[in-house]
């Protein structure tokens, strides 16, 4: 169903949870309580009828229906329009997700807009619901609370994507085979993301501090609008030193790597350098062997006595210098 929660709150207190759209609308209209309506994969019908009961501007409108936007908040005369990126670890995959919201907020009014199952708001409007003097505050309130929300869930995320930065350092300069270039990459493609969706909340919450009194909104809102703010900032600032990290660790990486290449490389070398010298050692023999084992009648082995002892010294002589000559050069 589209309609995930529908109430209707009086000072506080949620007074009606009426079963349709035109309920809430008419409940609105009689009370003039607060309405706070969660959609979830709405059709266009649903949000056409919502966008006419409360004035939307048609881009905003628009927005909400297509996704797929950048945390932003703008403001249609009385109307404000937010977009959250929510983000979550997964830690079966160790990656981080990201999920969007929209929310709509007026003067007796809250809709937020989903169209995946992520973030889940029913913690929020139980928080709300636990504390009526916050929600007698009205629809900035509750735009408080899911910022709030929000950006507090934002902390697990850190703490992932921390544990799996620190599980790179550690393999950097271990002899693992993993393939570390890639999950370097992939992370930081991953924390580029997330640094994305937070980034624009520090201007987003500065634009809302600015019309703190311009549109008489509570001063004890407004210094919770200023808690959060601080941390975001913080969230921030950890985010951009993971990407510096992550940017150092990806050319600390590639360093080791060229210079395992280039030591095995050497080893390789040193290697063909034993072998060939080697083989140039037992070539002399082989030499002087194959050519005294032809068997000619003219041999002098045949009439000479000393010939076979010659021939045998001859080859030692030619292996013992090859040798001392490949020593002095360190091929030995």
């Amino acid at each position: 169903m589209p309609l995930i929660d529908n109430a209707v709150y009086v000072d506080g207190a949620r007074i009606a949870d009426p079963a349709s759209l035109d309920q809430t609308f008419e409940y609105l209209r009689t009370t003039g309580g607060l309405g706070w309506i969660g959609l979830l994969r709405p059709t266009d019908d649903e949000l056409t009828t919502v966008a006419e009961e409360f004035g939307l501007h048609p881009l905003a409108v628009e927005d909400a229906r297509t996704g797929h936007q950048r945390a932003k908040l703008e403001r249609y005369e009385d109307t404000l329009f937010v977009v959250l990126r929510p983000a979550w670890y997964e830690d079966a995959t160790e990656t981080v997700e990201f999920g969007e919201l929209h929310v709509f907020v007026g003067h007796d009014f809250v809709v937020t807009v989903r169209h995946g199952d992520a973030p889940d708001l029913s913690r929020v409007r139980s928080r709300m619901e636990t504390e009526p003097d916050l929600l007698a505050r009205g629809a900035q309130a509750i735009l408080y609370a899911i910022l709030d929300e929000v950006v507090d869930q934002y902390e697990p995320v850190i703490r992932g994507v921390e544990n799996d930065i620190d599980e790179i350092e550690d393999a950097l300069f271990s002899d693992t085979r993993m393939a570390l270039s890639r999950r370097i990459y992939e992370l930081s493609g991953e924390v580029i993301a997330f640094q994305r969706s937070t980034q624009p909340l520090a201007g987003m919450l500065e634009a809302l501090q600015r019309g703190e009194q311009k549109y008489g909104i509570d001063v004890e809102l407004q210094r919770l609008v200023r808690d959060v703010a601080d941390h975001v900032i913080q969230v921030t600032d950890r985010i951009a030193s993971f990407r510096a990290i992550l940017d150092n660790a990806l050319t600390v990486n590639a360093t080791i790597v060229t210079q395992r290449q280039t030591e095995t490389a050497l080893e390789q070398n040193d290697q063909v350098k034993k072998i060939s010298g080697w083989a140039a050692i037992l070539f002399g023999p082989s030499l002087v062997g194959a050519i005294y084992g032809m068997n000619f009648d003219h041999m002098p082995e045949l009439h000479w006595a000393l010939g076979y002892p010659f021939a045998l010294a001859l080859m030692a002589a030619t292996s013992l210098t090859l040798w001392r000559i490949f020593k002095w050069r360190k091929w030995m």
